[in-house]
C-alpha cells in the first residue's frame, strides 16, 4: 500500500481521537505537556493496537465484531459525553487527575479505535504489511491527539465550563454520527 494513501487512512482514523482530545483539553484547567503526551499515549497505542488485533481476528470473528463495534463505540462515546454535560451544569467539574484517568482514558481510546480495528481486518484482506500500517496510525493519533489537547484547553480558557458542556456535545454528536454512519 503507498504510503500517501495509507497516511490519508491514519489521519481520518485519528479525527475522532482528535476530537475527543479536544475535548479533554476543554476540562483540563491548565494543561502540562505530560497531560499531551498522555493523552497522544492512550489514543495513539489504542489506535496502533486495533488494526493488529483486526488483523488477527480477520479470518475469525470478522462479522461479528463488525457488527457490534458501532454500538459499543456509540454507547461509550454518549455516555462519556453525557457525563461530562451533567458534571459542567451540576458544576462538579473532575479534579486534573480524573479527567485523564485510566477509568476515563482507556474506554474512550477503545471506542475511538473501533474502526481501525475494521482496517485492520480490511488490510488482512488486502495483504498489506499491518505492521507500518499500524506504527504510521499510532504516531499519527499520538501526534494529532496531543496537538488537540492544548487546542481543546486554549478554547476551553475562553469558554469556561461552556467548554465542557461543548465538548459533552460533539462527544454525543460523535456517537450518533458512528450509528447513523452504519
Amino acid at each position: 500500500m503507498p504510503f500517501l494513501e495509507l497516511f490519508a487512512i491514519a489521519a481520518g482514523l485519528s479525527m475522532d481521537a482528535f476530537a475527543v482530545a479536544v475535548c479533554k483539553g476543554f476540562a483540563l484547567k491548565k494543561v502540562r505537556v505530560r497531560d499531551s503526551v498522555k493523552v497522544g499515549l492512550y489514543f495513539g497505542i489504542a489506535q496502533a493496537a486495533m488494526p493488529l488485533i483486526g488483523f488477527i481476528l480477520a479470518g475469525r470473528f470478522a462479522n461479528a465484531v463488525s457488527a457490534v463495534a458501532h454500538w459499543i463505540a456509540f454507547a461509550v462515546l454518549g455516555i462519556i459525553g453525557l457525563k461530562m454535560i451533567i458534571d459542567a451544569v451540576r458544576g462538579g467539574t473532575e479534579e486534573h487527575g480524573a479527567v485523564l484517568s485510566l477509568k476515563e482514558m482507556l474506554p474512550l481510546a477503545v471506542a475511538t479505535s473501533l474502526d481501525a480495528l475494521a482496517v485492520g481486518i480490511s488490510l488482512a484482506f488486502l495483504k498489506a504489511d499491518v505492521v507500518s500500517a499500524a506504527g504510521l496510525i499510532g504516531v499519527t493519533t499520538f501526534l494529532l491527539s496531543g496537538a488537540g489537547v492544548f487546542a481543546g484547553s486554549k478554547v476551553g480558557e475562553s469558554l469556561g465550563s461552556k467548554a465542557e458542556i461543548l465538548g459533552g456535545i460533539v462527544l454525543i454528536v460523535f456517537a450518533v454520527k458512528i450509528v447513523l454512519g452504519h
